[in-house]
């Protein structure tokens, strides 16, 4: 989920090599990683990033199972580099974060078709305040609060496709600081 939000993704592939390597009573083996990402190259940062190969675990396995473990993702270090990726191992601590939960909430507003008209009311009248919440901004578009309330769509939209800024590290709330993006920061 947190890669179908994350715009720098290019694409992502479940599973997608499979790693051979040797144990070191020279018994052949098999590793396959969990994830590998590719990066958009038509945007910045993005097209700075090498391609990922993930592993994910539990922090508890990991610590369980280190010795057996331990082989396998040197395999997948090793691999990584010869083919100039990188490689990263991901954790519930890592994953399991409020940008997680602003995540699945924001993915069905960002394949959602956006209300143009609803989109430049909140777009203009943000950019004359430069700064808000969710709450105020819909009470300086809108008073009544049934009109606010259909505002909420293109919002949740429009922060989903990064056109209003917003610290997505943070819990998503009606309370959230959100910006224009006009603004540089």
């Amino acid at each position: 989920m947190v890669l179908e939000f994350d715009l720098n993704v290019q694409q992502f592939e479940v599973q997608p090599v499979q790693i051979d390597w040797s144990d070191s009573e020279g018994q052949p083996r098999r590793y396959t990683p969990d994830v590998l990402v590719e990066y958009r190259r038509d945007i910045v940062p993005a097209k700075n990033f090498r391609p990922m190969l993930c592993e994910v675990k539990y922090r508890e396995d990991l610590r369980e199972e280190w010795a057996e473990i331990r082989p396998k993702l040197k395999a997948g270090f090793k691999y990584a580099k010869q083919h100039g990726w990188r490689f990263k191992i991901f954790t519930e601590e890592e994953i399991r974060t409020p940008y997680l939960d602003n995540a699945r909430f924001l993915l069905t507003y960002m394949r959602q078709e956006l209300n143009e008209v609803h989109a430049e009311l909140l777009l203009g009248r943000l950019s004359e305040m430069r700064e808000a919440d969710p709450n105020s901004l819909g009470s300086a578009v809108f008073r009544d609060r049934w009109a606010r309330a259909e505002l909420l769509p293109a919002l949740w939209h429009l922060i989903a496709n990064r056109r209003i800024g917003t610290d997505l590290g943070l819990p998503l709330t009606m309370f959230s600081r959100i910006w224009s993006k006009d603004i540089v920061r």
